[in-house]
């Protein structure tokens, strides 16, 4: 299934944030291998929250690479495949933040990346998506600890 959010996302939660909601539209990626979403407007309780702008960007992108790779042949005499290509996929989120009043907005970024060996999406699928299950789940079952130990910095 190809990557579409539906509109309104769900967001995790936050302290501080009460049913948190983020409306898409669709954008102009940065390159062709890659699909865009500004943020146009938050919903719940999100006091301060901006939406997307030129001068505050909040876009979500998720790249695919630009050349799919392919499992290569085993070596006729060992059997061995070496050198195993690997596809990497990625998502980033991009949000302008304030950093004192009266300064300019500055850029944050959260990237989160898959890097299969080729030829794991064919010979280990139900593996690659417990991968990603896991990770996305740890990330949205954790987002409350990810936002306050980034905000602390303690772990």
């Amino acid at each position: 299934m190809p990557f579409a959010p539906t509109s309104p996302v769900a967001g995790a939660v936050e302290t501080s944030f009460s049913s948190p909601t983020y409306t898409l539209t669709s954008d102009t990626p940065p390159d062709i291998n890659a699909k865009q979403y500004a943020i146009t407007a938050v919903g719940g309780t999100q006091v301060g929250v901006t939406s997307h702008s030129v001068g505050s960007p909040f876009t979500h992108t998720m790249f695919r690479p630009k050349v799919l790779k392919v499992l290569g042949n085993p070596n006729p005499v060992t059997g061995i495949i070496t050198g195993v290509e690997r596809n990497v996929y990625s998502n980033l989120t991009r949000k302008g933040v304030t950093v004192l009043a009266g300064q300019p907005i500055n850029l944050s970024t959260m990237k989160s990346v898959i890097d299969l060996p080729a030829g794991s999406d064919t010979a280990d699928a139900p593996n690659v998506k417990a991968l990603q299950s896991c990770h996305i789940g740890i990330l949205w079952e954790s987002s409350n600890d990810i936002g306050d130990v980034s905000l602390s910095g303690v772990l």
